[in-house]
């Protein structure tokens, strides 16, 4: 141990930040280190999101459009070309529900589905999604297939 390698023993030195608004005598009393007047220096401030000290916030400065309805339901769209690929694959041999898309990771499990009347059908399959475009429908069936809306 010398000079350069004291150091107090353990747990004697606490460091608990300073006590302010204690009196004048502590040098840190009358305004407690807040600074004089304004939002700051009041009990109960908290900065509102947003705030740009008084000037017009931005969310205030941009124009807004358009709107979004909450009452939309977002379909996930899959041609009939796509069909064709998992009949080609072996994948799927008579019938297209839900869990045969989700487990093909051709969707998640939560969405909804659309058959689009992209591409050709040339397998007979039975095909039971939420909802089919007049071309896919009219495509499958003329394939000797059947459409089932859940």
């Amino acid at each position: 141990m010398n000079l350069s390698n004291l150091q107090p023993a353990k747990g004697s030195v606490h460091k608990d930040g300073k006590r302010v608004g204690r009196g004048q005598g502590s040098g840190k009393g009358g305004t407690a280190t807040r600074g004089h007047k304004g939002a700051k220096s009041r009990s109960g401030y908290s900065k509102k999101i947003g705030f740009e000290g008084g000037q017009m916030p931005l969310q205030r400065r941009v124009p807004k459009f358009g709107f979004n309805n909450i009452n939309r339901k977002e379909y996930v769209g899959i041609n009939l070309n796509k069909l064709q690929e998992l009949v080609d694959k072996g994948v799927v041999t008579d019938t297209v529900d839900l869990d045969v898309l989700v487990n093909n990771n051709v969707v998640n499990s939560t969405d909804l589905v659309k058959i689009l009347g992209g591409g050709e059908l040339k397998a007979k399959l039975k095909i039971s999604v939420h909802k089919f475009t007049a071309s896919a429908k009219a495509a499958i069936e003329a394939a000797g297939g059947e459409a089932v809306s859940l």
